[in-house]
């Protein structure tokens, strides 16, 4: 049973974003003064808790849906970015991503400030929603009510048409209890769903601008979830994207463009890098997307260091191989990312087209290969002996002779696998020789396509 939907509907600067994040427990969408900040729909699902006369009951899940502030897209005297381009061009995306929104929620938050009181636009967009046949789903909240002194202001709402208005601070917290409970109340007149089904693997897109990161999660959503122009920098936030193949759940991260700090325009571009870092961190597996036509740059090789570092199991997704089939080969351009990514030389590599839909499936399966992979635990036995066997053909020795001696050896955890020994000199095993070692194991191990972690420590003699 699917759960329900609340959509967060408003004008720009009442603190949707806000109040999406203080519901989530964290911080999700990217929140700034600036219009035009969120675009696309940042969803969530969130647990709410029954109130004190209600303990016996379940939590309530809900999916919770952050949209663009309504009327107002771009900073005023601020219509162009950063290379020229004209961003009210993004006007029709962006509304039609709240009106989806709103379409599908089974309950609309449609948010106004107490600060400002009822504005011209706040009357515009209660229109629309009445005029698209959508008032009976409405649920009033004013934000910014600090304490009661601000209760009268905000009752004004009412005058919208749409009922008493609940009142909260996203800001401060104030009124978060009683507006979170009235919630569970109103969701559970709508649906009693169980907790949906976790996800089993969740995937983040990275890559620089326009390289088809939100073409590519449309594609495998099955629907236009994110925003996709031809505008640099059109995706601002981390967008989960959860959707289902054969039964099985997953969720891709839509990911921001990234580009040279230098050339980041201002806090915005900042917090996406941000986002971006974050979604790397939480995802079981990493998708670095290429433009197939145009050549890698420091960019990339820079997010291919930091998946590196990550330990994340990566795909390398070659995408528009569609545009440059009938030239390139794909064991000619294999050779050349293997020269480019030298430290991702073992990941896995995919050539798809996000705009036809080709290699997707292709994709998939790889991405659920690698994270079976990052998964498993080897026994004792098989890690010890694929150990001996790699320092008997060739083990690494001092310039004075010292020969490495390795005394125990255990794969102590998974994702990434992470393998301890306990050695004589933990140096021998540094450098050039680490990384042969990390290569042999994965011919000796089911970890032929992912990062392995190694944990040296010296033996340590007990005093007599």
């Amino acid at each position: 049973m699917a759960i329900p939907r609340l959509a967060i509907i408003g004008r720009p600067n009442v603190g949707k974003s806000s109040l999406f994040n203080r519901l989530a427990g964290r911080r999700i969408s990217i929140v700034d003064p600036t219009p035009g900040v969120t675009r696309d729909r940042v969803t969530t699902v969130v647990e709410l808790v029954p109130p004190p006369e209600h303990r016996d009951e379940d939590p309530r899940w809900v999916e919770l849906m952050d949209t663009g502030g309504y009327g107002v897209y771009v900073a005023e005297g601020k219509t162009l970015d950063d290379a020229g381009a004209d961003l009210r061009a993004l006007t029709p995306d962006i509304e039609r991503q709240i009106r989806s929104a709103a379409e599908q929620a089974d309950l609309i938050l449609f948010v106004t400030d107490a600060h400002d009181g009822v504005v011209p636009l706040d009357d515009t967009v209660a229109k629309l929603m009445r005029n698209a046949g959508l008032a009976g789903k409405v649920l009033p909240v004013v934000n910014k009510v600090d304490d009661t002194s601000w209760e009268a202001h905000a009752l004004e709402m009412a005058a919208l048409g749409f009922g008493q208005p609940l009142m909260v601070s996203a800001a401060s917290g104030w009124g978060t209890r009683q507006f979170a409970e009235a919630l569970w109340e109103r969701v559970g007149k709508v649906d009693a769903a169980e907790k949906p089904a976790s996800p089993e693997i969740r995937f983040a897109i990275v890559g620089r601008r326009n390289a088809g990161k939100s073409s590519m999660v449309n594609a495998l959503a099955g629907e236009p979830r994110v925003i996709v122009s031809e505008i640099a920098g059109t995706t601002r936030d981390a967008v989960d994207v959860r959707f289902e193949v054969d039964g099985h759940v997953l969720v891709a991260i839509d990911t921001a463009g990234v580009r040279k700090r230098k050339s980041w325009a201002d806090d915005v571009e900042y917090y996406s890098n941000q986002r971006t870092d974050d979604a790397i961190a939480r995802a079981d597996v990493c998708v670095l997307m290429l433009d197939a036509t145009d050549k890698s740059t420091q960019i990339e090789k820079k997010l291919a260091s930091k998946l590196e570092e990550s330990y994340k199991p990566t795909v390398i997704a070659v995408n528009k191989w569609d545009l440059v089939a009938a030239k390139l080969k794909p064991e000619d351009y294999i050779e050349y990312l293997t020269q480019e990514f030298p430290g991702l030389d073992f990941a896995p590599i995919v050539f798809v087209s996000a705009k036809e839909g080709t290699g997707l499936r292709d994709m998939l399966g790889l991405i659920a290969n690698l994270d079976r992979q990052a998964k498993h635990r080897e026994g004792t036995g098989r890690v010890n002996s694929a150990v001996r066997e790699i320092l008997e053909s060739r083990g690494p020795s001092s310039k004075l002779g010292t020969r490495a001696k390795v005394f125990y050896v255990a794969q102590i955890d998974v994702q990434p696998p992470t393998i301890a020994m306990v050695v004589n000199k933990p140096s021998l095993f540094e450098g050039s020789y680490e990384r042969y070692f990390k290569n042999q194991l994965r011919e000796h191990l089911p970890f032929s396509e992912v990062p392995i972690k190694l944990v040296f420590s010296e033996r340590k003699r007990i005093p007599r």
